[in-house]
């Protein structure tokens, strides 16, 4: 594993303010279960189907339709849970959320309150190369999505689309351990990270797959200390969610608004109302969404028309057998087999399909610290540049492997290398058919380096002169002996002959 310091971050100062403040974050991240059936239904998941097109009669609330545990749900939010270091609950029960939306059909949510799949685990959020903090996780439960309100078709009416009702969602709570908006979006991106490497929610936050629910609250420096000797919530100040959030940017923006609201109220000696907000970024304001609910005003109770949940202790010691290298490993290892950088290895797992690019280049034969630089470098700057994804690259991991293995066996020189890249991506090809059949190969036959220096030194005797006078000219000659030979002799050994000729 990498050393990794754990660090407690420094009191937070807000511009503006008459005093010094802390913030305080908890999260509440809704990740969608990659699941193809909903969670009590054999329902379609598929995202962008047509309106209303994915519900089944359990789903719509129909009178008499019962519920069933969807096993694959289970089994998927169990694997986040060991993914997350977390405890899985053997027993476990569902509760009735009683609200009514019209996106709700129900009248109630069937969600998990009193006995959660998950409890407790951790997320470790990489804020620099080697310092790391520890959020801890509270609880995972599993519950239904509600569908969505429609309100931009018609000037006069809402529309109703339940195809997301019934969709499983993990509810991944963490503690109010996010001390800073930056590490609230390295909270976000980490955990999404980690859910996608498992293949239990593809984290695609644009699509509402991933989105988060963040409590910011502002307390005294000390106060933090004092929570955490106490477990008294009350230290930390009066808490306010602000809902639905699917950007990590927007996240950061909306903590720093927020905060800077309920210093305001505070210094200018009103209260801080708990309450839910949604944030505006086109205004740069959080705005009431409703106050906020206790879980009595829910009126939350057993579902009847549900068993407690009861699993196996060896069902989930088999789906700990299955789980994959996860970042932090798979960093690790990146670091110490092919002697990479913390920060390039950070850069290649940072999506696990760039992971899998990454190894399968290092398969096809190449140096492991020469293929990263040319994926980072090359592959990612050109694939940004035309904005693409690494699934779409036109040059295959396989293609790259071998581009760099011609430049390991010094067949051919780096510029040659980046000629070839540009054929390969633009034309495609075996790279070691293409440098056969266009004379791309490196020139290593020290005679033919020779005749080409010296054809070089007898056509410019004046500026052989300065260049004994001045080494630093030399590069001149090594410049002119690579030009006539096409790009294609060996700079190591055009540079060494020049120095020798010239007697330097």
């Amino acid at each position: 594993m990498l050393d990794l310091t754990y660090d407690a971050p420094a009191p937070r100062v807000i511009q503006g303010a008459r005093d010094d403040w802390e913030l305080v974050i908890g999260l509440e991240v809704h990740a969608q279960v990659a699941s193809r059936a909903k969670l009590f239904s054999g329902a379609s998941t598929e995202f962008g189907a047509e309106p209303n097109s994915n519900v089944a009669f359990v789903d719509a609330g129909m009178p008499g339709m019962l519920p069933v545990v969807n096993e694959g749900c289970i089994a998927l939010a169990v694997k986040t849970g060991l993914g997350l270091k977390a405890a899985i609950n053997l027993s476990s029960a569902f509760d009735r959320k009683n609200y009514f939306y019209p996106d709700l059909p129900q009248g109630y949510q069937i969600s998990q309150l009193y006995h959660p799949l998950v409890g407790e685990g951790e997320v470790i959020v990489d804020m620099a190369p080697g310092i790391a903090r520890r959020v801890r996780i509270e609880r995972i439960h599993v519950e239904q999505d509600a569908g969505k309100s429609i309100h931009d078709m018609d000037p006069t009416k809402s529309f109703v689309d339940l195809n997301r009702t019934g969709v499983a969602l993990m509810e991944i709570v963490s503690r109010p351990d996010v001390r800073g908006p930056e590490e609230a979006a390295a909270y976000i991106l980490k955990l999404r990270q980690i859910l996608r490497y498992l293949g239990t929610c593809n984290g695609d936050m644009q699509n509402g797959n991933l989105r988060a629910d963040v409590n910011v609250s502002v307390c005294r420096p000390g106060d933090y200390e004092r929570y955490q000797e106490t477990g008294d919530f009350a230290h930390l100040g009066t808490r306010c969610e602000i809902k639905n959030m699917n950007s990590t940017r927007f996240i950061q923006q909306a903590i720093e608004v927020e905060a800077r609201r309920q210093i305001a109220l505070v210094e200018d000696g009103r209260a801080v109302v708990q309450e839910t907000r949604l944030f505006d970024p086109g205004k740069g304001e959080t705005r009431p969404m409703r106050s906020k609910e206790e879980a009595h005003d829910y009126r939350y109770f057993p579902d009847p028309d549900l068993l407690p949940l009861e699993i196996e202790q060896a069902w989930v010691d088999e789906i700990a057998a299955s789980l994959p290298e996860l970042p932090d490993e798979k960093k690790a290892r990146f670091v110490t087999e092919f002697g990479l950088s913390e920060y390039d290895a950070g850069v290649l797992t940072a999506e696990v399909e760039d992971a899998a690019y990454f190894e399968a280049v290092v398969t096809s034969g190449a140096d492991g610290k020469l293929a990263a630089n040319w994926v980072i470098n090359e592959l990612f700057g050109r694939l940004k540049k035309d904005d693409r994804a690494i699934g779409d690259s036109p040059v295959s991991a396989e293609q790259l492997g071998k581009i760099t293995a011609l430049i390991k066996s010094d067949a051919i020189s780096g510029k040659i290398a980046k000629d070839l890249f540009e054929i390969v991506y633009t034309e495609g090809g075996d790279p070691e058919r293409i440098v056969e059949e266009r004379g791309m190969r490196q020139v290593t036959d020290t005679g033919a380096i020779e005749t080409a220096v010296d054809e070089v030194i007898a056509a410019n005797p004046a500026q052989v002169e300065k260049a004994q006078s001045n080494p630093k000219l030399a590069g001149w000659f090594v410049g002119q002996v690579m030009k006539a030979t096409g790009g294609k002799a060996n700079p190591a050994a055009v540079n060494q002959m020049v120095q020798q000729k010239l007697g330097l």
